[in-house]
């Protein structure tokens, strides 16, 4: 075969695979390593050991009402009612056990991944949260799989906590060191973009139970 035919070979098959790996690929920022003093290294490995099974947090009345309400918003991103179920679920708890609004990790996601569980980006992080891999390291076990839902959500949660009490709860200095880029806006912005136009959401408002009504004393018997 001549160097142009290889050649050409070559680029056929980049070509026809190249959507696959394309759409796999995410453009999100890096996340600094940086050095942990003992006891925060110790919290974040403990906040990442917990392994209670996922459940919704909360009212239930609000939480059933959130469901199905982001399930409906999902839908076109994952057709499949049970994995979106899951995920959902998924998020609510991990962001609520964490201290997060589920709506501000799905707006993290929408800009990390757009919700691909294989997204990769070219500084090699992983899954939904786009996490480094250098955090199984620093905080976690060589067993933990960032392409796991459960653990890639439960180290993006726990993660963004972590800049979040660095930041004092500042949110866009928190979101700017998720992805690298403290100092500059664009990726807080586009972020907190995504939560106001997608995902923003306010729980129904209940009447109040009203509480039970004393049955009147009996009048008195004449003795």
């Amino acid at each position: 075969m001549s160097f142009f035919k290889h050649s050409l070979t070559l680029f056929s098959l980049f070509a026809a695979a190249s959507p696959l790996l394309l759409s796999q690929l995410a453009h999100a920022g890096a996340q600094i390593e940086e050095k942990l003093v003992p006891s925060v290294q110790s919290t974040l490995a403990s906040a990442i050991a917990d392994r209670a099974a996922p459940r919704l947090i909360g009212d239930p009345r609000e939480t059933t009402a959130w469901l199905a309400e982001m399930s409906t918003r999902l839908a076109k991103r994952m057709p499949d009612p049970e994995a979106r179920s899951e995920f959902l679920i998924t998020v609510q708890y991990e962001a609520s056990r964490a201290g997060l609004d589920p709506q501000l990790v799905l707006a993290v996601i929408t800009h990390e991944s757009a919700f691909r569980k294989y997204a990769i980006s070219s500084a090699s992080a992983r899954g939904y949260m786009q996490v480094m891999p250098f955090w199984v390291r620093l905080i976690g076990s060589a067993e933990h799989n960032l392409f796991h839902l459960r653990t890639n959500l439960r180290y993006g949660c726990v993660i963004l906590r972590h800049y979040l009490d660095i930041e004092k709860g500042d949110v866009v200095r928190a979101l700017a060191r998720y992805n690298g880029s403290l100092g500059r806006f664009e990726y807080p912005n586009t972020v907190l973009g995504f939560l106001e136009r997608q995902w923003k959401w306010s729980a129904p408002v209940y009447p109040a139970t009203a509480p039970p009504v004393a049955a009147p004393n009996p009048p008195p018997t004449k003795q």
